[in-house]
């Protein structure tokens, strides 16, 4: 998993991100309303961990643009005030779940837990022009021929199929393509994507892998010829 914790408290932060890696989870910080905003649209992350007292924007102002903006990833809120106020406050602007400080490791471990299998989608099958993905049995179609890929290939495919239509960045196809991705070269990364690209898209004229430029890659329908 990876977490984004939207927490002004350096110490705290600090104590929530030792105790997460030891979980195997990433953390990122964000320490403002509005770093925390700039975040979450940038990256993909699981779970959002948001305090309520924050600079330039407070929390219940953080989830409530965050919703409006159609970001649906699971928030909770972590927050000294117990009151019933605050908690309906919260909810109402689209906090999933609520978390009283100070709280144990443990727990706050499990309502993470809980709310990522919650949020986690169950697919089997996804398809995508004439592309058909079936992830239980690792087996790609394109109209209807079986297209062979590489262990990495397959990961990268099922990674931005899962995504579609946005776009990941390379970091993140990195990071979920290869076990020791800070050892992954420019080289290695191309040249598996010109492989994947080969397999997926050479002989149709519609295109579906797509790179963004400073951005990412994304795989969707885009006619041949057009931007």
């Amino acid at each position: 998993m990876n977490i984004l914790l939207i927490e002004d408290d350096l110490d705290l932060s600090e104590a929530i991100s030792e105790f997460l890696t030891t979980q195997d989870i990433k953390c990122e910080f964000a320490y403002s309303g509005n770093e925390g905003i700039k975040m979450a649209q940038s990256s993909h992350f699981d779970v959002i961990i948001l305090d309520v007292m924050l600079p330039y924007k407070n929390g219940f102002e953080v989830a409530k643009i965050l919703r409006y903006q159609g970001y649906n990833t699971p928030i909770i809120m972590l927050t000294a005030s117990d009151t019933y106020e605050d908690e309906l406050n919260g909810f109402d602007n689209g906090v999933d779940d609520y978390v009283t400080k100070p709280c144990t490791m443990p727990l706050l471990l499990a309502r993470i837990k809980a709310l990522h299998r919650r949020n986690e989608p169950n697919i089997n099958k996804l398809s995508i022009d004439t592309l058909e993905i079936y992830f239980d049995e690792h087996k790609v179609l394109r109209e209807k021929k079986e297209i062979k890929l590489t262990p990495t290939g397959w990961k990268i495919l099922s990674l931005l199929a899962k995504r579609s239509p946005n776009v990941v960045s390379k970091l993140e196809i990195q990071e979920y393509a290869w076990l020791n991705y800070e050892e992954v070269d420019a080289n290695t990364f191309n040249v598996q994507l010109h492989k994947l690209r080969k397999a997926i898209d050479k002989d149709y004229e519609t295109k579906l892998i797509h790179t963004i430029s400073g951005v990412g890659i994304c795989l969707k329908t885009m006619q041949a010829g057009s931007k």
